[in-house]
This record gives C-alpha cells, structure tokens and sequence, in this order.
C-alpha cells in the first residue's frame, strides 16, 4: 500500500470529480438552455429532460453525501474507543466531528496529547493533520 502523508491522503477521482461532474452540468445548462428555447409542442419533453438533469445533480450530491456522513459516524465511534482504550476515558465531547476525523491518522503515541490539544487550541482540522508528527494511513476511506 502506498505511504499516506498529509500530503497525500486525499482521494480525487478525476472520473468521479471531473468528468462525471462536468457532464452533469452541461446536462443541466443544455437543458435549461433547450427548455427556454422550445415551443409549445416540446415543452413536455424539454421539461423532462430539465427534471432528469435536475434530479441527477441532486442524486450526484446526496451519492456522496449519505455514505461520508456514515463513515464519519463510524470514524467518531472508532476513534472514541481508541482514545478509551489508550486513556481510559472517552473522546471529549466539546471535539467536532472534523477534529476526531483529522485525529485518525495521529499515531497512538501522539493520540491522546493531541486530541487534548485540539480542543484546548480550538484547532481546525488541516491544522491537526499538519501537526501529527507519525501519520497513520486510513486505507479505508472512500
């Protein structure tokens, strides 16, 4: 497996991210644009047409947004143990959703210190990241 590092732990998918992405809006733009166009005998058609590309943004939005708000419940509880197990108490509650997400990759020796640090400071998760000293991949997250 590849090494992860701040650097490079994001996933793009140009297919996903790009093309798939692009191909949607010019959906939308040419059927909007043919939707203003039509006369009253394709008005029917143009319409639907405008609906599918309407329905596939939304669909292209919420495809990708239900799955990562699983993941981040799961990552919350994982890491929640974790901290217990390497603590003996749970997670502070005060720690966003963002904060325990970039605490993952810190390594069990730095675990616990940063956590501690991360709501004492108030930090933003970029900020996390580029503090953990010994990064620990998450090879699981799509």
């Amino acid at each position: 497996m590849k090494v992860q590092n701040y650097k490079t732990h994001r996933r793009f998918l140009i297919g996903f991210h790009v093309i798939t992405s692009l191909l949607i809006i010019a959906l939308l733009g040419g059927s909007v644009v043919n939707l203003l166009h039509t006369g009253n005998n394709e008005l029917y058609s143009a319409s639907l047409i405008c609906l599918i590309a309407i329905i596939l943004v939304l669909f292209f939005v919420f495809v990708r947004s239900f799955p990562l708000k699983a993941q981040d419940r799961a990552i919350r509880a994982e890491e929640n143990l974790r901290h217990f197990v390497l603590s003996g108490k749970l997670l502070d509650r005060r720690l966003r959703t963002s904060q325990i997400i970039a605490l993952r990759f810190a390594s069990d020796e730095e675990f616990v210190g940063l956590a501690q640090k991360a709501l004492e400071q108030n930090m933003e998760a970029n900020a996390i990241k580029k503090s953990i000293l010994n990064w620990r991949g998450d090879f699981h997250r799509v």
